[in-house]
């Protein structure tokens, strides 16, 4: 049995629009086809990519507001901690958490050469961006010498 990588990730949330905004102002993910499921969603999509098409990262799936257990379920993250993406052009990243007034934290890890941010989504879900190329570390350094104001 071979595991290449992940799929996808489900969120249930009760604010489906609120989500699909965040994850297309933040990450730059679009709505696209969708099962007919007999249940509310969305599924977000990435952009294509080095030859590859966008596909469908994010299911969001729908909480009826004052349903039975809903509240406690739609929220925060139970067992899991985050999510990561590998991730390049962190200015984009940047400039997209600035307009949209969203705040992150980040750091360098040390003896690698990896920058990550971690950004969370509106229903609690910690979002780790993994940054690998030179330029972007090297906007992540000036990021985290104050050149680039967090939110």
């Amino acid at each position: 049995m071979g595991i290449a990588k992940l799929d996808h990730y489900s969120i249930r949330t009760s604010d489906i629009q609120r989500s699909v905004q965040f994850y297309g102002d933040v990450l730059d993910f679009f709505s696209g086809p969708r099962p007919p499921f007999n249940f509310s969603g969305a599924w977000l999509y990435s952009r294509p990519q080095d030859g590859e098409a966008g596909r469908a990262v994010v299911h969001l799936i729908g909480i009826a507001p004052g349903a039975a257990g809903s509240a406690a379920e739609a929220t925060g993250t139970g067992s899991v901690d985050h999510i990561a993406f590998s991730a390049t052009r962190i200015d984009e990243l940047y400039a997209r958490l600035k307009q949209h007034a969203i705040g992150f934290r980040e750091r360098k890890v040390p003896n690698r050469e990896l920058h990550q941010v971690f950004v969370k989504d509106p229903d609690g879900l910690t979002i780790e961006l993994n940054y690998a190329q030179p330029d972007d570390i090297a906007a992540g350094t000036r990021s985290l010498a104050g050149a680039v104001p967090s939110n």
